[in-house]
């Protein structure tokens, strides 16, 4: 482990200390239920972040700032304000459709589980794909502008349709990542408590961070391996 490794998950241990310890918990929850909004970005701004800044670790055995890291970092802020409204919304939609008998619903023990899958695999069938292709789209924009240097004025929308791998896109991260990793995931999110499902959501961008780091390395080896 390099010097840098220690140094990102010292990081990591310090802002998981500020939910966990005694001191600061209490403080945390409350701002958490008065600003939803605010902690929404600040918590996917950040280890957001730290989750692409690990990725390319892993992806370049090396630490590099991603292109446009500022723009990355907004964009993650108000993907975090956008959890929080879309956790709500689809939480109480489906327990609404359950009280009315739209959607199955059970009693007991397995209530609480059930009510969890169901709306983490509503929400994922119907936004994610939405909300995951939308997101490409401001990665491949801030791609060509911070990284390849290309002038705003001459990124058009068709532009940005062809430079985006749909079969990355389509082929791993919807059709793959979702029932495989954000449903089971955000199953077990919606059975927290409320105050931590977004924080614990943008912890869960790490993890996928290291997922999509090693499908890129799968990849290219594949590729290799057919030239």
């Amino acid at each position: 482990m390099k010097k840098n490794d220690l140094v990102w998950v010292a990081m990591l241990a310090v802002i998981t200390s500020v939910f966990v310890m005694p001191e600061t918990h209490e403080v945390f929850i409350e701002i958490t239920n008065n600003h939803p909004y605010i902690m929404g970005f600040v918590k996917f701004s950040v280890l957001s972040t730290m989750g692409e800044l690990l990725a390319i670790r892993i992806g370049s055995g090396e630490w590099k700032k991603p292109s446009g890291v500022i723009y990355r970092f907004i964009v993650w802020g108000f993907i975090g304000m956008l959890v929080v409204l879309m956790f709500n919304l689809f939480g109480a939609g489906v327990k609404g459709a359950m009280a009315k008998g739209l959607i199955i619903s059970f009693d007991g023990g397995i209530s609480g589980f059930w009510d969890a899958f169901m709306i983490a695999s509503i929400m994922n069938l119907v936004f994610a794909p939405v909300f995951m292709t939308v997101h490409r789209f401001t990665d491949t924009y801030i791609d060509l502008v911070a990284g390849e240097k290309v002038p705003a004025s001459q990124i058009s929308l068709s532009r940005l349709i062809a430079t985006i791998d749909w079969d990355n896109l389509i082929g791993f991260v919807v059709v793959k990542t979702i029932p495989f990793f954000w449903i089971p995931a955000h199953t077990i999110v919606f059975m927290l408590p409320g105050e931590y499902r977004v924080l614990v959501a943008a912890y869960l961008s790490i993890a996928l961070g290291i997922i999509l780091s090693y499908s890129k390395i799968l990849k290219s080896d594949k590729n290799k391996k057919m030239a």
